[in-house]
């Protein structure tokens, strides 16, 4: 009854409004998801080639702002996109993005200085902000939850898909001296020009959203600058703590400042009430606060614990960055696997509870797998964790933004869309400082306690009474650590050359210390089946986001209106009836919780 009720409202909307074809969506996704791609690729491709654009721009040292400076800006603008999409509509703040990330591309391509990469990095990660959380949330408008669901399968294939072809992108470009005529690693950024021009001619044409009813709001200034006072030294910190040291005076002070910072955030965001960047009183909806604790759990997991997963793979075996994306590829199968059956699944049933529990526990059972990997570790062992862990990660990530699009009233689809986004990409930055910490802090002490072992076995005192090994300048590192000097990771290249005997406890220490990482990761995780577990089931809203925003507007309007009902008026509390927004404000009556 309630597709008879829209389509019968739907002519009488002045916008002239019709819900999009199948055909259509799938034409407005290609759109969206090259934008996704831009954003997905560009965190995986550029960390491929950072240590060859970092030698040929005289500033290797300063890699890590070049990344700081992307993450710091993508992290900020995130909520931003979502609210000021939620006031003034998301086609123009969506061209924005992409316009931004296009330019920022370019200029990067053209850097003649390190300092110069990380100011157009910067302004890369202001279009990358928006980028994504943009793309789900039209989606949201543009599709009712039930059906939403199958449709974002194909977002996660882009993000699986980025995660491999982005280090063999890289790796190609790095390993480049010209392509063109202009040096190979420019085009990591280049590439994304045309691309970009594509995905926005492709949005301006066939992204047709009808325009919001006009609104008096006010933009929260002042909660946009508390946000950048507040997560700018927390960010820096967590990028740059295991440098400074975590007890440091820099460190400190970075305390301090974020902690000022969130006091100011929470004062303005009160102030500002529903005008807020973050309105706080979604954190009264369940769906929406128990949510927000799972994908920071999940991009903790997911960001921080994967974060090793490369390390090991090209210090421990060997890998090129290519060779190592290519055997991430069974990751993308599980992560592509996990979403299309979710998707489906949720579409045919109405349900989606049991696929945020269900990909919890896969991941942690992924993390324990991982937690048994060592020097010796065979290849089929790692695509089947990756497999598991990948499957775990699409039951996970889209069913979570779903339950949080649902529970909301539609006018918060956007800042709720943006913000579980921002919570995950929050927990994957806390996550990547917490857990390379924890790898680079033990690493040493565990090769040391393998070179201790090793130096029992006949093996390794036959290769110290070598005279190839002695003789050979490769072993130089391993031969001068045995006699007192300090063994430095900074640059593991030389590990490749030594002995492979001298090797072997340089191999064992650092897969002990990724072991040590996964079983933190385990233990995070768990608390992501917990919240999983509390995550409330709401039955899934049978209208997209536009129609059921215009139905809002249509009841407001009809309850102003004198006595008396007029036809629209009465369709429009029709639709209104059978399409409540569950837990949100605008609800008199919420749906029955399930499961």
């Amino acid at each position: 009854m309630s597709q008879q009720s829209t389509s019968t409202a739907a002519p009488e909307d002045p916008s002239g409004f019709r819900p999009p074809t199948h055909r259509e969506i799938l034409t407005i996704l290609g759109g969206l998801m090259i934008g996704m791609f831009l954003a997905a690729l560009d965190q995986t491709i550029v960390a491929t080639s950072i240590r060859t654009i970092g030698d040929d721009l005289h500033g290797l040292s300063l890699q890590a702002w070049v990344t700081t400076a992307y993450l710091l800006t993508a992290t900020i603008s995130t909520p931003l996109y979502g609210k000021l999409s939620d006031v003034y509509g998301r086609k123009p703040f969506y061209m924005l993005a992409i316009s931004l990330f296009v330019v920022g591309s370019l200029l990067s391509g053209t850097a003649d200085s390190m300092y110069q990469l990380a100011v157009y990095r910067g302004l890369q990660g202001l279009g990358a902000g928006g980028l994504m959380s943009l793309a789900i949330t039209i989606l949201g408008d543009l599709v009712a939850p039930r059906e939403r669901a199958r449709y974002q399968a194909y977002f996660l294939a882009v993000f699986g898909t980025s995660s491999v072809l982005g280090p063999v992108v890289g790796g190609f470009f790095a390993g480049a001296d010209t392509i063109l005529g202009i040096d190979g690693w420019r085009w990591v950024f280049l590439i994304n020009v045309p691309i970009g021009i594509i995905g926005i001619l492709v949005i301006w044409r066939v992204l047709h959203l009808p325009p919001l009813q006009r609104v008096e709001h006010r933009i929260d200034w002042q909660g946009a600058v508390a946000l950048v006072v507040a997560l700018v030294p927390l960010l820096v910190v967590a990028e740059q703590g295991r440098f400074w040291g975590w007890g440091s005076g820099k460190a400190a002070s970075a305390y301090a400042i974020g902690a000022v910072g969130i006091v100011l955030f929470l004062l303005a965001e009160l102030r500002a009430k529903a005008d807020a960047i973050l309105p706080l009183y979604l954190f009264r909806n369940r769906t929406f606060s128990v949510g927000a604790g799972a994908n920071t759990v999940i991009g903790l997991g997911m960001f921080g614990g994967l974060a090793t997963l490369p390390l090991y793979l090209q210090i421990v075996k060997g890998q090129s960055p290519t060779q190592a994306g290519l055997t991430l590829i069974p990751f993308t199968v599980g992560i592509m696997a996990g979403s299309i059956i979710a998707g489906q699944t949720t579409s045919r049933t109405g349900r989606y509870k049991m696929f945020p529990v269900a990909g919890t526990v896969l991941m942690v059972l992924g993390a324990l797998t991982f937690s048994r990997v060592d020097a010796g570790t065979a290849l089929p062992y790692i695509f089947g964790a990756s497999v598991l862990f990948g499957l775990g990660l699409g039951f996970t990530m889209q069913p979570l933004v779903l339950a949080v699009q649902n529970a909301v009233a539609v006018r918060d689809m956007g800042v709720a869309t943006s913000s579980s986004l921002f919570f995950r990409q929050m927990g994957g930055t806390l996550g990547t400082a917490i857990f390379l910490s924890v790898l680079f802090s033990t690493v040493g002490s565990n090769i040391a306690g393998a070179f201790a072992k090793a130096g029992k076995t006949p093996e390794f005192q036959a290769a110290l009474q070598d005279p190839d090994v002695l003789r050979d300048p490769a072993n130089a590192p391993v031969l001068d650590a045995l006699k007192g000097a300090k063994l430095s990771l900074d640059d593991s290249a030389f590990i490749n050359a030594l002995d492979e005997r001298l090797a072997r406890p340089i191999l064992d220490g650092f897969a002990q210390s990724v072991d040590l990482v996964m079983i933190l990761t385990a233990i995070a995780l768990v608390i992501g089946v917990v919240l999983a577990i509390l995550l409330p089931e709401l039955p899934l809203r049978n209208v997209s986001g536009i129609e059921g925003r215009m139905a809002d507007d249509r009841a407001r309007e009809t309850a102003a209106a004198p006595a008396g009902v007029t036809a629209v008026g009465a369709t429009t509390t029709l639709v209104a009836q059978e399409s409540p927004h569950p837990g949100s404000a605008d609800s008199e009556a919420p749906p029955r919780e399930r499961g």
